[in-house]
């Protein structure tokens, strides 16, 4: 009976179990839902069952293990649960055995070994597991020729006992959890095509002696723990058929090996008329499937293992130049070299692989020009040179083809090109014209290099791109109109430029822009209103240019919005209340502008905003609270300092920011494009005295600052339940009374600035508890009675208690009866101090590294990442922490001193 791909209703009938003379039995992709009806075991003629893509449900009856007459079980893509019966090692005459794609788990029953007749295996992704998961008499199935139990959690060692006369042809253990060394026994297995032991922690030198496996032809060991240089071959024949070898993400090193390039032979000619693995004779055709990364996507490859080539060394540590042998391996589709320590050129004999699709040799530290040659590679729809050490100049002008090899005229020749990454590769001069040919163009970035000029107008001819990256390259001019003509642009970056003149109202054409980055430019005028209406926009930053007039108004019922950075323009007006249409915002930034607005409490009512900044605007009047029993539950980072707000502080507002509460080291960064594009948001904040751009963190990083504003009254003990507050700024009000003790509870407090206000009383001795505080500043105020002793105020300078004339004791020169502290442990709270200096400039290290990383971050299944960030301002920050760790060894030795003459004076 074949009922194949009927898709037929409802589920499997229990009649058919009452055919019991049926040997053959059908039923793939035909029936959604259900189980197996018990009626199947009395089937006891039935040789075929095919049960494949049918949605089953429960676990593996055990009456199949009655059907003692069955040599194809065939039941992968269901939703079966539960162990594999043991029972399944009486049907002796079973051939064939296919449950992927499932919900089994348990472990492999060993008495599977015991099916003498079996020729295919397929367990493959699934839960099984267990330690030593693999039983060892697997080795002995002289009959087996397809074993696949990839992408399941199987731990152990492999089996060493495979015997000769083995008639393996497909080991497939990927993605699992195995370990010890590839076992030499292998090496009997003389038919073996595929062997696919990746995403293990297989820990091993490289097997030289799986070259004597003449029918090799998939050899793929990638994410292990494999280590060492590839020795130089010894036999004259090795790896004669091999077309895929993927040793990416291990440990790999010295030289690339020249010697196995050489024996590639395989990859030297084209043949089509190769056929893929063939199983159990002519009666199962066994589809193996490889993944390959190729143009920056993870592939299955099926069906193709004898047509599709790759070499994919990418992620070792690979020394030395790359071979010019390579260009003899003509028949090779995929390279990935990138990420390794290659030095040198790149060879011209590259420009020989006539059907290279794809080429990335990114992240090395290859040097000189890109070989002309490469123009030749008309099927190259995949280029990665970024982050090396190329140079030359772009040519300018229509003479193209009489420029040399020191240009990068030539990459426009590449008229399939669909990937072209060429961010921070030390370019100069102009977009070469020939970049107008590249009609198929999806992913164009020109991040971090000099260019100089205005952006062509070529590039609006570039119908395909989807991915329009160019920022820090020096460009100049305008931005042009007719970039809204390229409708499937979704990602369009091109900020820390000198661009100028308005934004054209045209890119609101562009229905599927998602991501549109024009900050830290010169652009001015208004912001056409018509942006509000571009409903797939998620990113849309404009930081730190000119722009003037009023907000757009219409941002329309479900808005896509997550980042919206208007900072440091000369934006006037009130903040449009249609915000609060754009659920999905997490970052809003409007600071330094000249808004003119009370405080906009209906953004409480957006369920995911974390950061709002509203710093340095015209903005009055109390804060108000709205009444609702949830508002602002993410907000981490709140910044509303230099403006005019008045009356008490928001306490109502305070008891609102549960996003404050915890302390969650989980929590993660605003995601784009459905997580295919990671762009980074960027907010400055004011701490210890300092503007520092927060990156990558904006999720930890916690916020609360209300300087500069006309605040009266107390400061609300409700602030010391905000225990995850890095930063607090109330500073330059008109706050009273006391500082309250409740804010001892702050933990992870890095920076408190109370100063000029009209606080009195003395200052909380639970502040000494701050074991975190780097920046205290309490000037100005009305404080008095004794400074608190503790690790941290003992390293705080006069300029802290500076104006409060009633305080006493260190670091003040007025003497306090109370606060002699012993030199043991004055010595060791600096010590203390020492340590926990150290670990905080270890974490403003790492965050401001983070914006080495950039704007423009790879696509996890389109797009692939490639930019960079300022490294002569990190420069600058790293040599300002070099500073401050060296005026701290002489505050160190002075406070030392200090100590001894107030001990000597009491």
């Amino acid at each position: 009976m074949y009922l194949n791909n009927n898709q037929l209703c409802g589920s499997i009938h229990e009649e058919i179990g009452y055919l019991s003379s049926l040997t053959y039995l059908y039923l793939g992709n035909s029936f959604p839902n259900g189980s197996i009806p018990a009626s199947f075991g009395n089937l006891r003629n039935l040789q075929t069952l095919v049960l494949n893509d049918n949605n089953l449900i429960g676990e593996i009856p055990s009456f199949v293990c009655n059907l003692t007459s069955l040599e194809v079980l065939h039941m992968p893509r269901n939703n079966l649960k539960g162990n594999i019966p043991q029972c399944l090692g009486n049907i002796s005459g079973l051939q064939v055995l296919m449950m992927s794609h499932n919900n089994l788990s348990g472990e492999i029953p060993s008495s599977i070994s015991n099916l003498t007749s079996l020729q295919i295996l397929d367990l493959g992704r699934n839960n099984l597991e267990g330690e030593g998961a693999i039983p060892q008499c697997f080795g002995n199935i002289s009959s087996l020729q397809v074993f696949d139990m990839q992408n399941n959690k199987l731990s152990g060692s492999l089996p060493t006992n495979f015997s000769i006369g083995s008639s393996l042809r497909s080991l497939n253990l990927h993605g699992n959890e195995l370990e010890g060394k590839i076992p030499q026994s292998l090496a009997s297995c003389k038919e073996l095509q595929v062997l696919d032991l990746g995403d293990n922690q297989l820990n091993d030198t490289f097997p030289m002696w799986l070259g004597t496996l003449l029918e090799l032809r998939v050899l793929r060991l990638t994410l292990n723990k494999l280590h060492g240089p590839i020795r130089s071959l010894w036999a004259e024949i090795m790896f004669p058929d091999i077309r895929i070898i993927y040793l990416s993400s291990n440990a790999f090193s010295k030289d690339l090996p020249t010697s196995l390039f050489q024996h590639l032979k395989g990859m030297t000619t084209i043949d089509q008329t190769m056929k893929a693995p063939s199983s159990k004779g002519n009666q199962v055709y066994y589809q193996d499937s490889v993944v390959v990364v190729t143009k920056g996507l993870k592939l299955e490859v099926v069906k193709i293992l004898s047509l599709y080539t790759v070499i994919d060394l990418s992620n070792n540590k690979f020394e030395g130049h790359i071979p010019s042998v390579l260009g003899d391996l003509i028949a090779l589709q995929v390279l990935n070299m990138s990420h390794n320590g290659l030095k040198g050129h790149i060879p011209p004999e590259l420009g020989s692989l006539s059907l290279v699709e794809s080429l990335d040799l990114s992240f090395n530290h290859i040097l000189g020009e890109i070989p002309q040659q490469l123009a030749s590679l008309t099927y190259l729809e995949f280029l990665n040179l970024s982050h090396k050490y190329l140079q030359g100049c772009i040519p300018q002008g229509p003479q193209f083809l009489t420029f040399e090899s020191n240009s990068y005229e030539e990459i426009g020749y590449l008229s399939s090109l669909t990937y072209l990454y060429l961010g921070n590769s030390s370019l100069n001069g102009s977009i070469p014209a020939s970049f107008g040919n590249l009609r198929n163009l999806k992913t164009m970035i020109l991040n971090d290099n000099n260019l100089i000029g205005e952006i062509p107008s070529f590039v609006c001819n570039l119908t395909s791109l989807e991915v329009l990256c160019m920022p820090r390259t020096n460009l100049k001019g305008k931005v042009p109109q007719c970039l809204g003509n390229i409708s499937g642009l979704q990602v369009l970056v091109m900020s820390h430029n000198n661009l100028s003149g308005k934004m054209p109202p045209s890119i609101s054409n562009l229905t599927s822009l998602q991501i549109l980055d024009l900050g830290r430019n010169n652009l001015e005028g208004a912001i056409p209103q018509c942006f509000g209406n571009i409903s797939s926009l998620q990113a849309f930053d404009m930081q730190n240019n000119k722009l003037s007039g009023t907000l757009p108004t219409n941002f329309s019922i479900g808005c896509s919005l997550i980042s919206l950075n208007l900072h440091d323009n000369e934006l006037e007006g009130e903040i449009p209340r249609s915000l609060a249409n754009c659920k999905k915002l997490q970052v809003l930034d409007l600071g330094d502008n000249h808004l003119y607005d009370t405080f906009p409490m209906w953004l409480g009512t957006l369920p995911e905003l974390r950061v709002l900044r509203l710093t340095s605007n015209k903005l009055h009047g109390p804060i108000r609270f709205s009444g609702a029993e949830i508002m602002f539950p993410d907000l981490r980072i709140i910044d509303l300092s230099s403006n005019a707000f008045s009356k008490d502080l928001p306490k109502s507002l305070f008891q609102q920011l549960k996003g404050m509460r915890t302390v969650d080291q989980t929590m993660k960064t605003p995601s784009y494009l459905g997580g295919r594009y990671n762009y980074q948001d960027l907010v400055v904040v004011v701490t210890k005295g300092l503007k520092l751009e927060v990156v990558k963190i904006l999720s930890l990083y916690t916020v609360i600052d209300l300087s500069n504003n006309k605040f009266e009254g107390h400061i609300p003990s409700v602030l010391g339940d905000l225990i995850a507050i890095r930063v607090l700024n109330l500073s330059h009000n008109g706050l009273q009374g006391y500082i309250s003790p409740s804010l001892g509870s702050l933990s992870v407090l890095e920076s408190l600035d109370l100063s000029f206000n009209r606080l009195s009383g003395e200052i909380p001795q639970q502040l000494a508890s701050l074991t975190s505080l780097e920046f205290l500043n309490l000037s100005h105020n009305y404080l008095q009675g004794c400074i608190p002793q503790g690790p941290q105020f003992h390293t705080f300078e006069n300029s802290s208690f500076d104006g409060n004339d009633g305080l006493r004791g260190f670091p003040i020169s007025k003497g306090c009866g109370n606060d002699p502290v012993s030199e043991t442990n004055y010595t060791a709270a600096l010590e203390d101090q020492e340590r926990n200096s150290e670990f905080f400039n270890d974490f403003w290290k790492a965050a401001l590294m983070g914006y080495g990383s950039g704007l423009c971050i790879g696509l996890s299944i389109i797009y692939f990442l490639i930019s960079t960030g300022n490294l002569r301002w990190l420069a600058r920050i790293i040599e300002e922490l070099e500073h401050k760790i060296i005026m701290r060894r002489r505050k160190k030795q002075r406070g030392q001193k200090n100590y001894r003459r107030r001990n000597n004076r009491f």
